[in-house]
């Protein structure tokens, strides 16, 4: 046999053992090995959860579009968190408000406020998620999440500029593109208008948050 050969014994102890160049020995027995495998199993799957994600990545239910750098809202040295959009629209004929329009105080703009402007509007605006953009964002279960929001004004330009890559990853995994219409953000301004991004060119501007958009 050759020197490090290694075999399975099935007859009398079932177990491994490798041949020295002399003698066979430094058997493992079933147990052993199984044990091995289940550390090799949760090793893998630790490192696999270490790879940090990128822009482009199917990743917590939607796709990687913006990775926080220092200066951002939610930026944590040594650490890699993001924004992730849906995989498909969840309206295409949806308003700002829930019936009303009033100052909710969701007048944030920059990267990583997006949440905290969902929040301010479903406070004043009521959970109703069928009737309003930002409660249907959060009513959002994408992967099993609960925290979806309505992106700011900067974090929805960011998904217009990469939104060629978040259609193909999104379409790769069961969603859809994007239109070329009008998509609200969550940012405010003023009682009567929401900040809105048109998808077909670089422009975004204020529109009446009676007004139906995706």
């Amino acid at each position: 046999a050759a020197t490090g050969l290694m075999i399975y014994q099935t007859d009398a102890t079932v177990g491994f053992c490798y041949y020295n160049g002399s003698s066979w020995e430094g058997y493992y027995s079933k147990v052993e090995v199984d044990a091995l495998l289940a550390s090799l199993d949760t090793r893998i799957t630790a490192l696999e959860q270490e790879v940090s994600p990128a822009v482009g990545d199917f990743y917590g239910g939607g796709v990687v579009f913006y990775i926080f750098v220092n200066g951002d809202t939610g930026y944590v040295a040594g650490e890699t968190h993001g924004l992730i959009a849906a995989v498909e629209d969840q309206s295409a004929d949806i308003r700002w408000h829930n019936g009303s329009s009033v100052t909710t105080g969701a007048t944030a703009t920059d990267l990583g406020t997006g949440s905290a402007n969902t929040d301010a509007i479903i406070l004043v605006q009521g959970e109703t998620e069928t009737s309003y953009a930002a409660g249907l964002a959060r009513a959002y279960t994408g992967g099993g999440y609960t925290d979806w929001f309505l992106p700011s004004k900067d974090e929805l330009y960011q998904m217009y500029t990469n939104k060629a890559t978040i259609n193909t990853t999104a379409s790769a995994n069961g969603g859809s593109n994007f239109t070329t219409n009008n998509y609200w953000s969550s940012t405010e301004y003023g009682n009567s208008w929401g900040v809105v991004q048109r998808f077909d060119s670089n422009n975004f501007s204020y529109s009446d948050k009676g007004y139906s958009y995706n």
